[in-house]
C-alpha cells in the first residue's frame, strides 16, 4: 500500500527536501588523506563511486534524486539532518534501524519507508525490506552510509551515488557514479533471480519477524498464560466465606515429656489422688475445705472445716475422680484444730504417705494441695519460710463455744486460700509434713475475707499423727501440759509464771512436771529446747506440739540468776479452756 492510502502514523515529511549528502566510509583508525578529496569506497563497491548496477547514467536517476518522474519519498531515509547528532535506536528519524522490517516497510523502532514509484523488474519490491546494517537501503530513496552528514568528511550536496540533476545526467561538478559492488543483488527485468533463501513473496517482499522476536513473544505469552492460570486457580479455590476447609496445623512429633518423680508434676501426680474436697454444714450455713486419705480409709482435715456438721449438719466428700460420698465425724480436737472423718466409700483411693516434720528446715521446697474457693485439685508451690511460728486459730477471746487452737506452725509462702484448710503440705518426696490450717491477712470484714499474701501456716505432721491416732482410738485427743499458770500481764523477756493464784488455780501444780523440776511462782522461762521465747502464746503452742511423755529442757531465771531444768510433758484427759 502507498503513503496516500495509509495513515501517517506520526510520520512527517522531511524538513529538508534537498537530497542529503552521502557520508564517507572510513576505517575506524583512518581519516581522509586531504581535505576536499573524496575517500575511496569500500572494496565491495569497486574502485570508484558510481551506479550500483554498473550501468551508465541514462538521465533518470534510478536511486533517488529530484529528477522529474522519479519516485517521491514521504520522509528521508533516516530522518532529518539534525537527527544525526546523536543516533538513538528505536526512535523515529533518529538513525538507522537494525533488524527486520514491519509490514509498512519500516524497520522496528524507525519510521516507515515506502516508495510511491514503480517496482523494478519482476522481482520483489525492495523499498519495504529491512535496512542492512549501515549499508545502503536499496530503493528506499536516499541511503545513509555509517555516520552523520559531517563526521569529519566532505559533505556531498549532490544526490547520492552521483544521481542525475534535473538538467542533465551528471550535472556540473558532480562526481561520476560509483560502480556496483561486487556480488551485489541484481535489480530490474531480465536480471537473475535472487539467491536461494531470499524472502520473495507476492505481497511486496514482506519478511516475517525475526527469531529473537518470536522467542520473546513466546516467552511473554507463556508468562501471561502462567499468571492468568495462577489467578484463575486462586479464584476457583478461594473460599467464599473466608474459611479454609483444608487448613490444618502440624501435629507434635515428639513423645510425651518425661518428668522426674521429684519434680512438682511428679509429686502432684502421686499426691492428688489422695486429696479430697469437703463440704460440711447445716441447712442455713456451710463450710468448705480439703482433706487427705490415710490408713484404713480415714480422712484428716481441720476441725473448723467440719465443726458445723457437729451441730446436726452433714458432710459430703468428693474425691479426685469426681465421685462423691457422705461422711461422718470420727473425732475432732479444737485445741489443735484437727479432726478425723470417715467416708462411706473410698472408690479405691490410695492413702497418702506421712513424713517427719522434725526434719523440715527453712528453705525446703513444699507443695500445697487442696480446693481453694472450691477449685478442687489445685496445686501451689513454695518453700518453708519459718518454723515454730505461734499461730492462734479460732476465738482467742474465750467468748465462743470452743477454745482457740494454739499451733506451733510451719510457715510457707505457697499460696493458701480459704478452701485449702485441711489439705496436705508435702515435701519433695510427696510426704505430708503439715496440714494447711491458717493464713495471715491484711484485713478482714464480716462479709469478706482476704486471700493469700504469701503467709500460710500448717500444723506439723508429727502433731497431726498423734492427734489422729488418739481421735481414731478414743474419740478425743490428750492435752499436753507442764502444770503452770502464766502471768498474762508480763511484758519482759521470756515468759513469767504467775506470782499468785488465778481462777482458783495455783501458779505451779503440785506434783506436776514443773513442780518436780523445781520451778516456782514468779520464775521467768527464757528458753525451751534452746528456742528463746517471745511470749506466752509461743510457749503454749510449743507444749501442745509435744507428745505426752516427751522430755524438754528449760532455761529459766530466778532472782537474776539463770538455771536449767528438764521436764517431762504430761497430758490431761479432759481439755480445759485455758492452757496449763
Amino acid at each position: 500500500m502507498t503513503d496516500e492510502t495509509r495513515p501517517t502514523e506520526g510520520r512527517t515529511p522531511s524538513d529538508y527536501p534537498e537530497p542529503q549528502g552521502r557520508p564517507d566510509f572510513l576505517p575506524a583508525d583512518d581519516s581522509p588523506d586531504q581535505a576536499g578529496r573524496l575517500p575511496e569506497p569500500p572494496a565491495s563497491f569497486g574502485t570508484s563511486w558510481g551506479d550500483p548496477s554498473g550501468r551508465p547514467s541514462s538521465g533518470v536517476p534510478p536511486y533517488g534524486g529530484p529528477a522529474t518522474g522519479a519516485p517521491t519519498f514521504t520522509s528521508p531515509a533516516f530522518g532529518s539532518p539534525s537527527s544525526y547528532e546523536s543516533p538513538s535506536h528505536g526512535h523515529e528519524g533518529s538513525g538507522p534501524s537494525f533488524g527486520a522490517s514491519n509490514d509498512s516497510g519500516s524497520s522496528f523502532g524507525s519510521p516507515s519507508y515506502e516508495t510511491t514509484g514503480p517496482s523494478y523488474g519482476s522481482g520483489p519490491t525492495y523499498g519495504s525490506g529491512p535496512s542492512y546494517g549501515s549499508g545502503p537501503s536499496y530503493g528506499s530513496g536516499s541511503p545513509s552510509y555509517g555516520g552523520g552528514p559531517d563526521n569529519g568528511t566532505r559533505t556531498y550536496e549532490s544526490p547520492l551515488f552521483g544521481g542525475l540533476s534535473p538538467s542533465g545526467p551528471t550535472g556540473g561538478n558532480t562526481p561520476p557514479p560509483p560502480p556496483p559492488p561486487r556480488q551485489a543483488l541484481p535489480l530490474g527485468a531480465g536480471w537473475a533471480p535472487p539467491p536461494p533463501g531470499a524472502d520473495v513473496g507476492t505481497s511486496g517482499g514482506r519478511r516475517g519477524p525475526s527469531t529473537a522476536v518470536l522467542v520473546s513473544t513466546a516467552v511473554a505469552i507463556a508468562l501471561v498464560a502462567s499468571l492468568l492460570g495462577s489467578v484463575g486457580t486462586y479464584l476457583l479455590t478461594k473460599p467464599s466465606s473466608g474459611n479454609d476447609p483444608g487448613y490444618s496445623l502440624p501435629l507434635p512429633t515428639g513423645g510425651a515429656a518425661n518428668r522426674e518423680p521429684g519434680s512438682v508434676a511428679g509429686v502432684a501426680a502421686r499426691v492428688l489422688p489422695s486429696v479430697v474436697s469437703i463440704e460440711a454444714g447445716t441447712t442455713t450455713e456451710g463450710a468448705t475445705g480439703s482433706g487427705f486419705l490415710i490408713k484404713n480409709g480415714y480422712v484428716v482435715t481441720n476441725n473448723h472445716v467440719v465443726a458445723l456438721a457437729a451441730k446436726g449438719g452433714e458432710i459430703r466428700i468428693m474425691f479426685n475422680n469426681r465421685k462423691t460420698t457422705p461422711a461422718k465425724i470420727v473425732g475432732r480436737d479444737p485445741g489443735s484444730d484437727l479432726a478425723v472423718i470417715k467416708p462411706e466409700e473410698t472408690f479405691g483411693t490410695p492413702e497418702i504417705t506421712l513424713g517427719n516434720s522434725d526434719q523440715v528446715v527453712v528453705g525446703d521446697p513444699v507443695i500445697a494441695i487442696g480446693s481453694p474457693l472450691g477449685l478442687t485439685g489445685t496445686v501451689t508451690t513454695g518453700i518453708v519460710s519459718s518454723l515454730n511460728r505461734p499461730v492462734i486459730a479460732g476465738d482467742e477471746t474465750g467468748a465462743g463455744t470452743e477454745e482457740p487452737a494454739y499451733i506451733s506452725a510451719i510457715q510457707t509462702d505457697a499460696a493458701i486460700n480459704p478452701g485449702n484448710s485441711g489439705g496436705p503440705l508435702v515435701n519433695g518426696k510427696g510426704e505430708v509434713v503439715g496440714v494447711n490450717s491458717a493464713i495471715a491477712t491484711l484485713g478482714r470484714s464480716v462479709n469478706s475475707q482476704s486471700g493469700s499474701i504469701g503467709l500460710g501456716f500448717a500444723i506439723p505432721v508429727n502433731q497431726t499423727r498423734r492427734v489422729a491416732e488418739e481421735l481414731i482410738t478414743t474419740g478425743k485427743a490428750k492435752r499436753p501440759r507442764i502444770g503452770i499458770v502464766l502471768d498474762k500481764d508480763y511484758k519482759g523477756q521470756g515468759v513469767k509464771i504467775a506470782s499468785s493464784p488465778s481462777g482458783g488455780r495455783q501458779p505451779v501444780d503440785a506434783n506436776g512436771p514443773a513442780d518436780k523440776a523445781g520451778l516456782k511462782a514468779g520464775d521467768v522461762i527464757l528458753e525451751i529446747d534452746g528456742l528463746a521465747l517471745q511470749d506466752g502464746n509461743e510457749l503454749i503452742a510449743l507444749i501442745r506440739s509435744k507428745a505426752p511423755g516427751a522430755k524438754i529442757t528449760i532455761k529459766y531465771q530466778r532472782s537474776g540468776q539463770e538455771r536449767t531444768a528438764t521436764l517431762t510433758v504430761v497430758a490431761d484427759d479432759e481439755p480445759t479452756p485455758t492452757p496449763s
